[in-house]
């Protein structure tokens, strides 16, 4: 990870001009890869499911700013795999969409990551903590 991958803040003051997260937040060339249905489990060729590749405009301990290209159903719980940056470590994380609206020809959506078992939380949080040393 390198210093020009993560700024803090943004330039737009965050949903709909307010930004109700108590962490910091940092903006980030990164990715996120929502699984919107699951594969099927025991079929011969895997079930295909369907996955959401998202850039994400900001980052933080307990949350994600992400642009989609389809709005997300709020209250939704689904799988992300994010990427941060240059580090190699993929972060599977399950999290919660809390908004979603319109942002010019695609969508802007705020999900929370939700504690959960099985789930790197614990890293998440290093990770970010790490890139906020960083700054």
């Amino acid at each position: 990870m390198i210093d020009t991958d993560y700024s803090f803040g943004s330039s737009d003051g965050g949903a709909r001009g307010q930004d109700n997260r108590s962490d910091y937040r940092l903006t980030a060339r990164a990715r996120a890869i929502l699984e919107l249905e699951s594969e099927v489990p025991g079929t011969a060729d895997g079930g295909s499911g369907r996955d959401l590749i998202c850039r994400i405009r900001d980052i933080s301990a307990r949350g994600l700013c992400l642009f989609s290209s389809e709005p997300l159903s709020i209250g939704a719980l689904l799988t992300a795999s994010v990427s941060l940056g240059n580090q190699s470590e993929e972060f599977k994380l399950t999290v919660e969409v809390v908004w979603c609206r319109p942002n010019d020809s695609a969508f802007l959506v705020g999900v929370q990551i939700i504690e959960s078992d099985g789930t790197p939380y614990v890293e998440w949080v290093e990770a970010v903590a790490s890139a906020m040393a960083e700054e």
